[in-house]
């Protein structure tokens, strides 16, 4: 366990806001949570749990404890035929996840390729793209109980999945650190490639016949063409969620806007919150160090020297706005601290 006072954050956020942590604690393994809680300053547990930064928005200067979870380790927990399960600790970058699993001929996260953040946050947000959602790859979780010092496990019922939403933001929210994660891949691939411009970016690579490493490839062309580097420009990625609308609400819309697009889901329909906002004029926007990217109308960017209380007011104005425009209400999905 490492501990630090005064830290400042600006290098542990994506957005690379400067704020400073009273305390800031690094977590090796599960059993030092045990042991922080017991130090004098800590009992109360009343912390905030960082991972890897790329879903939070800071606001201000933290003076709770901040907690980074760097727990490591990958392996195999099991195999029953095709079946593999394999076990990340909850600090391992997810992207290095991934590769690690393609390369030791796991397949089923290739499409879930170069999401920013960390494998323990990956459940709470139950992480998409390109078709393919964590709760269709996962198998459980540990757990540590903020209450009781004891380590659960959750089955995929007990995390209660929806569109990147889970019961650690509802009901265990503040509740549970995550520590391990484990998911249930397949050695026969069994590639899913009809979403976005998956097939497009496979034939622009002269790829006809693509193995999941070239899947995940394409993913990542693709995502670095859309998306900027937080390492060059300050962003958590999509900073809003896709919103799901009634039937009733999307065809009357679509009277007066032809080309909106959606698509059918167990709840309604699904209109990409990024359409949305391009659509209301905010694409390309920029107010001094803050702004909104200019090839990706979901993400908010830091230029260089914004707060975080400027970009959340960047964000309600857009929130307000496509609320005036469409009767639709966008929500985010980055953490606001």
């Amino acid at each position: 366990m490492m501990m630090q006072a005064h830290a400042d954050l600006k290098t542990l956020n994506t957005f690379g806001i400067s704020a400073r942590a009273a305390v800031l604690v690094m977590i090796g393994k599960p059993a030092e949570l045990n042991e922080l809680a017991a130090m004098p300053g800590f009992e109360t547990r009343d912390w905030r749990v960082l991972g890897g930064g790329s879903n939070v928005l800071l606001t201000g200067d933290i003076h709770k404890p901040v907690v980074r979870i760097a727990i490591p380790g990958m392996k195999v927990i099991e195999t029953h035929g095709n079946e593999v399960i394999v076990e990340a600790g909850s600090g391992i970058v997810w992207h290095k996840f991934v590769m690690w699993t393609l390369k030791n001929g796991f397949f089923g996260l290739e499409n879930l390729s170069l999401i920013p953040g960390t494998v323990g946050a990956s459940p709470i947000q139950n992480i998409g793209a390109y078709g393919v959602e964590l709760v269709d790859v996962f198998n459980s979780l540990d757990a540590w109980d903020i209450r009781s010092g004891l380590i659960r496990t959750f089955t995929t019922d007990d995390c209660a999945f929806s569109y990147r939403d889970s019961v650690f933001k509802h009901e265990a929210k503040d509740r549970f650190i995550i520590t391990k994660v484990r998911f249930k891949l397949s050695t026969v691939p069994s590639l899913k490639l009809d979403y976005g411009t998956i097939r497009a970016e496979l034939a622009s690579l002269k790829i006809s016949s693509p193995t999941p490493l070239d899947v995940s490839a394409a993913v990542v062309n693709i995502r670095r063409s859309k998306l900027p580097d937080p390492a060059d420009i300050g962003n958590a990625g999509s900073f809003f969620k896709n919103p799901t609308i009634p039937q009733s609400h999307y065809d009357s819309l679509k009277g007066n806007f032809p080309d909106m697009p959606g698509y059918p889901s167990d709840a309604g329909i699904k209109v990409p919150a990024g359409w949305l906002i391009e659509q209301a004029g905010w694409k390309g926007y920029r107010d001094g160090h803050i702004g909104v990217h200019a090839k990706q109308a979901l993400v908010l960017v830091n230029y260089g020297a914004a707060n975080g209380s400027d970009l959340v007011e960047l964000a309600t104005n857009i929130r307000d706005d496509v609320m005036r425009n469409y009767g639709i209400d966008i929500h985010p999905e980055v953490n606001i601290w």
